[in-house]
């Protein structure tokens, strides 16, 4: 049975749509044909993910997609003894089903997860490439095609929930962004089937929301909101009013700061 933290991503003939930002397609490709474990780290919903499934399905890989939380423990990644019909029986976490398959693991945000997590992770990142089962007593050798990415955002990063520099220095690292705004009109357009002229105006919104981080919101307009405010378009809805259900409130629960917001909004989807 599947964790409910975990959701494996079968192979498909389609490729996820992605716009790539830079060199992290080639470097994905190089670390996996080395056998090397990659860190991904940038702002929620710049794409760490979707670049995550389209590389695996990009590779021909299983990918297994982890997201990690408070209560993460290595025992949901490695597995656990349970009890059925028959006695008790060993059922594999992600992490030990990706090993054995010589799938993708893709750990999302993975400082939130306990720290014990980081331990299980030390064999698999370093030229051993194993994963010691203490339970059962194997030692899973990963296959070549096997490949561990983890990811984070560091702009929540504080002293109690960072990566140790000891564990960060055990991966190749690329820094995600927001997508430059000729980019990320592309994305729009790509991902919601808005014309080029509505998803220049979304990008432009996004820019002068965006120009208010750490100012008075503690996040920035993602890329993943303006998709789903230009799907909500795309579908009738009215454009003011998809501003503020799609960017607006999921970006702040103040309400003087929702109409300064909103104001901004108006000022570009305005009659």
């Amino acid at each position: 049975m599947m964790d409910k933290q975990a959701a494996r991503l079968p192979l498909g003939d389609e490729l996820p749509f992605y716009e790539p930002q830079g060199n992290e397609v080639v470097l994905f490709e190089y670390a996996w044909r080395h056998q090397l474990p990659m860190l991904i780290k940038g702002p929620t919903g710049c794409g760490k993910t979707r670049f995550v499934q389209y590389m695996a399905a990009k590779l021909g890989r299983p990918l297994y997609t982890v997201a990690c939380h408070d209560d993460l423990s290595a025992a949901d990644l490695v597995g656990r003894h349970l009890i059925g019909d028959h006695g008790t029986f060993w059922n594999d976490g992600p992490l030990t089903r990706a090993v054995r398959e010589g799938a993708i693991c893709y750990l999302d945000e993975v400082v939130e997860a306990r720290k014990d997590t980081t331990v299980v992770l030390h064999p698999l990142t370093d030229d051993r490439r194993i994963l010691p089962i203490e339970r059962t007593g194997e030692e899973l050798q990963a296959p070549p095609e096997f490949m561990l990415v983890v990811s984070y955002n560091p702009g929540y990063q504080n002293l109690l929930k960072g990566m140790k520099p000891s564990t960060r220095q055990r991966f190749v690292a690329r820094r995600f962004d927001f997508p430059a705004p000729e980019l990320e009109a592309r994305v729009l357009q790509g991902e919601a089937g808005i014309d080029a002229a509505l998803a220049q105006q979304l990008v432009t919104l996004a820019t002068s929301l965006r120009s208010l981080k750490d100012h008075d919101l503690e996040e920035a307009a993602s890329t993943r909101l303006l998709v789903y405010a230009a799907t909500l378009m795309r579908g009738g809805y009215d454009p003011l009013e998809a501003c503020r259900c799609a960017l607006v409130e999921p970006l702040t629960d103040d309400e003087e700061t929702a109409a300064a917001l909103m104001e901004v909004v108006h000022a570009s989807f305005g009659t």
